[in-house]
């Protein structure tokens, strides 16, 4: 029978980062209250989780950069949200800050989660982070869990 290797959703012992984008803030906020809250109830301590706020969702992917470098964080969340408007600003911004990330977390030796909204309204957006649907940050920190365990258990 093949080995299946699975991880856990521990988060004890893990210093995390959360990097913010300020741009949307209300939504941000609440994106950042769900990864904490999720954190903390999975074994976190709230002196292990640094929130790092930027200016908005461009700027995620350069901080997400420095802090993986910095080698002090067991995993980083990148939240933020990008919300549709009325010029193609959304599509660059979507799109640059996804691949921004993608290539951060490509080239980390920690997991690097995507907890970026991409949403054509603010209605949507709340409803993800919280005001209808779940929280995105809450299953962001927990996809953060499960592939922290899974690189520790590969790297035995």
């Amino acid at each position: 029978m093949a080995k299946q290797i699975k991880g856990s959703f521990n988060a004890k012992g893990l210093k995390i980062a959360v990097v913010a984008g300020r741009f949307n803030e209300v939504v941000t906020e609440m994106l950042v209250k769900g990864a904490v809250d999720c954190l903390e109830q999975h074994g976190c301590k709230s002196d292990d989780i640094d929130i790092i706020w930027v200016p908005g969702s461009f700027e995620i992917p350069i901080m997400a950069r420095k802090i993986v470098e910095s080698g002090k964080y067991a995993g980083i969340i990148c939240a933020g949200a990008v919300i549709r408007g009325a010029t193609p600003h959304f599509d660059y911004i979507a799109a640059e800050t996804t691949k921004g990330i993608g290539q951060v977390s490509l080239q980390a030796d920690v997991p690097v989660v995507y907890g970026v909204l991409t949403t054509d309204t603010v209605e949507q957006a709340m409803d993800r982070a919280g005001a209808k649907t779940g929280n995105k940050g809450w299953d962001s920190a927990m996809t953060l869990m499960e592939m922290s365990d899974l690189f520790s258990k590969i790297k035995k």
